[in-house]
């Protein structure tokens, strides 16, 4: 009979403290590997649950959520029957559909952006290039508010009101006690936009000074004459503890984004990434270059 992978003391999956976003694509990947121990294709299991190839393969990647009979079918089918590792699995279909604690801005967080919030608050280490700004999770609210509402920031509307709390809301995971790991590099540009004007971004920058005295914040600043070679545009590499998950490439663009979990794709960026790294100055070399662009601006 097939078992569950990495069971705890009580023959749980171990759940980490994930949240749902990470929740389903553990839960996915646990199922994914049920059926193949037990040589079931994908079209076999989709008929056994009234659905298709496609549905499973959007369940086993963690992209929908899961119904307690699809699963308990699924259990079942797998030759899964011992009662407390089918309870365990059925706990972790409820809890991969709590909402997260972004359910209350739905109405301004695209659905295409709310899993990467949940996969951003799972992360263990987070590696981020940036062209044109301030990554989000370092901005300063006056810096996310003149981005929210296009420099109109004299007269914040409700909306943008929200959006920046979702922003500062993000930042809440750098402050608790195990935080992610985050790494971020960004063009020297960014550092003379005047993003807000100039106040806005002399808080900006003292900000940025601020958070690299954090051991686990790392910023370095990619200089003008390396802009461009190693990346033709901004990314995200999300890495996770929990070994279910895989590495994940996060590309934004204006109607949406693009995630990237292929081993062959997160090979390929974590090698552009490490170009940057090099490329960039040091991190003692970036606060230097912070402090003398404070000081010009």
């Amino acid at each position: 009979m097939p078992t569950v992978d990495r069971p705890d003391a009580v023959g749980r999956p171990a759940d980490a403290s994930g949240n749902p976003t990470a929740r389903r694509i553990m839960l996915g990947a646990r199922l994914r590997r049920l059926r193949e121990a037990a040589e079931i294709s994908r079209a076999e299991a989709g008929f056994a649950i009234r659905g298709s190839e496609s549905k499973i393969s959007r369940l086993e990647l963690g992209r929908v959520s899961f119904k307690v009979r699809d699963v308990t079918d699924l259990l079942t089918m797998y030759g899964v029957t011992d009662p407390e590792k089918r309870q365990a699995f059925l706990e972790m279909v409820a809890r991969s559909n709590e909402p997260g604690w972004w359910h209350r801005y739905t109405d301004l967080v695209a659905d295409w952006f709310q899993d990467y919030l949940g996969l951003e608050e799972s992360a263990s280490r987070i590696q981020e290039w940036e062209q044109q700004l301030v990554p989000g999770l370092l901005q300063t609210e006056d810096y996310a508010r003149a981005i929210t509402s296009h420099g109109w920031s004299a007269l914040p509307s409700q909306s943008v009101q929200r959006q920046v709390a979702v922003r500062m809301r993000r930042q809440e995971l750098l402050d608790r006690p195990n935080p992610p790991k985050l790494w971020a590099v960004i063009d020297e540009s960014v550092l003379h936009r005047p993003i807000g004007g100039r106040q806005v971004l002399l808080a900006q920058i003292e900000r940025l000074l601020e958070l690299t005295k954090r051991p686990h914040i790392t910023v370095q600043v990619l200089p003008y004459q390396f802009s461009g070679y190693a990346a033709e545009g901004s990314f995200t590499t999300l890495r996770f503890a929990e070994p279910d998950l895989p590495d994940v490439v996060y590309i934004e663009h204006l109607s949406g984004a693009l995630y990237l979990d292929k081993r062959s794709d997160s090979e390929l960026y974590g090698r552009v990434f490490d170009r940057l790294t090099v490329d960039a100055h040091t991190p003692d070399h970036t606060r230097q270059v912070l402090t003398k662009a404070h000081t010009e601006i």
